[in-house]
């Protein structure tokens, strides 16, 4: 098996899709060729985390008491177990409704389109980041049976990274939590979470001394991905780094920004 010549194919499929099939901004819905009309990506460039003093391990806008660390007060008083934290946007921004049609309408044209956003407006400030792997955060089998898809894996593996850095969604395994946890209290998460995740036997020996980048559709409280970090570094990785889609802001910013 080789991605050589399956991405050759996609190129070419996606050539030709662009020029045959109708297209439409991905934020906006205009109809047009790209994926996302200038007015929109000038509003994202603008509007975009990356523009933010933000916490550089778990990705929140800083207070103005906590710009000289550069890290917030939560991950100063409790380190989580990943070392960096990358986001796009907030999660009651532009994007939001485009990530609920891919993930809860199955459109999955948009996991292209929102991939697309992300190499345009965060892979060239990502360009000289080293890692060995990217790995999506996954679902258990019986959610992916259910959906069809994982979310996480459709924005990864469309995502612009340097050709040394593996995507793989195999490592990382979930077992099924039925309760679900998006209105769930940081505490009651990070209690539900723990023991969730396990590595795949047959990947173990690989992540000895690896660093590690998890990509994830949106950050909430972060319990998922610090318990993810925590097991990747339990089994040999030496760091791990967050690449996420959208982040939640917290409650005393979430007025300020929208």
């Amino acid at each position: 098996y080789t991605q050589r010549p399956m991405q050759t194919i996609k190129n070419i499929f996606e050539t030709i899709s662009a020029h045959l099939l109708p297209s439409s901004c991905t934020v906006c819905g205009e109809f047009q060729k790209r994926s996302l009309c200038l007015n929109c990506s000038s509003l994202l460039k603008s509007e975009q985390l990356f523009n933010y003093e933000c916490c550089q391990q778990c990705g929140h806008i800083l207070g103005a008491s906590e710009l000289v660390e550069k890290h917030c007060q939560r991950c100063i008083l409790e380190p989580p177990a990943f070392d960096e934290t990358y986001c796009l946007d907030r999660y009651d921004g532009r994007l939001q409704s485009a990530l609920h049609q891919l993930k809860y309408r199955r459109r999955l044209a948009h996991a292209h389109g929102l991939a697309s956003i992300w190499n345009q407006l965060m892979a060239a400030s990502l360009n000289n980041l080293q890692a060995d792997f990217l790995l999506p955060v996954p679902l258990s089998p019986e959610k992916l049976c259910s959906r069809g898809f994982n979310q996480s894996w459709e924005l990864a593996r469309r995502i612009d990274c340097e050709k040394r850095i593996h995507k793989n969604p195999h490592i990382l395994r979930r077992h099924h939590y039925v309760q679900n946890q998006a209105k769930e209290s940081r505490a009651n998460r990070q209690l539900a979470i723990q023991g969730m995740f396990y590595i795949n036997p047959q990947y173990q020996w690989q992540l000895e001394s690896a660093t590690v980048i998890v990509f994830d559709d949106v950050m909430t409280s972060g319990a998922t991905l610090n318990e993810i970090a925590r097991v990747l570094k339990d089994n040999g990785a030496s760091r791990v780094i967050n690449w996420v889609l959208l982040r939640t802001l917290r409650p005393s910013q979430r007025s300020e920004h929208v």
